[in-house]
């Protein structure tokens, strides 16, 4: 298949470009590079450095080539930043996307597969949600991602397209040939950061809260390794053009590991304990968020494969000791 992909030049996309080509399909890559980087895109892959907003030279891409899917990944995703600007983070996720899928939809391009947020969801006292749980956004990245899926469900019930929205739990973990990996100086992802104070890079984890109401009092998060989220993406544009049913999936393993468990698992690993520091709770984040998964393993049939803590932390390791290594 040829696929269309926005946002490819970041982490999740760059990791599902790397899949779609080791399949055999055919990648064209749209990023305007404000998040994305260059060194991640795949160089089988076709790029072009182009705002999604940018209707004219969209159109020109879509006519160009005779797509059977479109992947919107572009956007912004910081929790801590979407309340600094929150303006920003609904054109970004909201406005431009908007503009970006009606121009696909007017040029024929209707089969999409959209990158979505957990954080969607409304906290509770349950310990997981599925895909028909409240949704009360905490942030305004998350208002900025649901305001979307309202956007696109309404262009379902209209039959303008078919889409499948993918909610996203905690994506970690690199690619294992070491193709592509998280690459941002300002990151606020708690396994990144941790690696980066293993590898030197930072003096210490500051652990944002430690009186939630969990078993060691650290937030607990879903964390799911970024080739078996990767492998979702495909599975469900195969479900997607056989089906021709929308749906929305939860992306996770159903587990959930606190903060505190997660520095543990890495301490074993490098044999020594990183530096850590507790710090105030960050504005946005919930106690637990933990996914229910029985919905996406029955309707696309997918089996984790790497789903396993240890396994996460390593191959993050690996990677920041290679672009470690290479910014020296």
């Amino acid at each position: 298949m040829k696929i269309l992909l926005s946002g490819g030049a970041g982490y999740i996309g760059s990791q599902v470009s790397n899949l779609l080509i080791d399949a055999g399909h055919k990648v064209t890559i749209i990023d305007s590079l404000v998040t994305g980087n260059k060194k991640l895109v795949p160089k089988k892959a076709k790029f072009f450095r182009c705002d999604i907003s940018n209707i004219k030279k969209i159109k020109k891409i879509i006519k160009n080539d005779n797509f059977d899917a479109v992947m919107h990944f572009a956007g912004l995703i910081k929790v801590e930043e979407s309340f600094q600007k929150p303006k920003r983070y609904n054109l970004f996720n909201f406005k431009k996307s908007k503009i970006f899928i009606e121009n696909c939809v007017n040029n024929n391009l209707k089969t999409i597969i959209f990158s979505s947020t957990a954080s969607v969801y409304k906290e509770t006292s349950k310990k997981s949600y599925n895909e028909n749980s409240i949704k009360k956004p905490s942030n305004p990245y998350a208002k900025s991602k649901l305001k979307f899926e309202k956007f696109l469900n309404k262009f379902i019930k209209k039959k303008k397209i078919k889409c499948i929205i993918l909610r996203y739990f905690n994506v970690a973990g690199a690619d294992l040939k070491m193709r592509t990996g998280l690459v941002d100086k300002k990151s606020s992802h708690l396994i990144k950061v941790a690696c980066e104070v293993a590898t030197g890079k930072r003096k210490k984890l500051i652990i944002n809260g430690s009186n939630y109401k969990t078993k060691d009092g650290t937030a607990i998060r879903d964390f799911i390794h970024i080739m078996d989220l990767a492998k979702i993406h495909i599975l469900s544009l195969k479900y997607l053009i056989k089906t021709q049913k929308s749906e929305t999936f939860n992306c996770g393993y159903g587990k959930g590991y606190s903060v505190n468990d997660v520095v543990k698992a890495l301490n074993k690993i490098l044999k020594r304990k990183i530096p850590v520091v507790y710090g105030p709770r960050r504005k946005g984040d919930v106690a637990s968020l933990i996914a229910k998964v029985s919905k996406i393993k029955k309707k696309i049939n997918w089996k984790p494969k790497y789903n396993d803590l240890d396994l996460i932390l390593k191959s993050s390791l690996n990677w920041e000791n290679k672009i470690y290594k290479n910014s020296k």
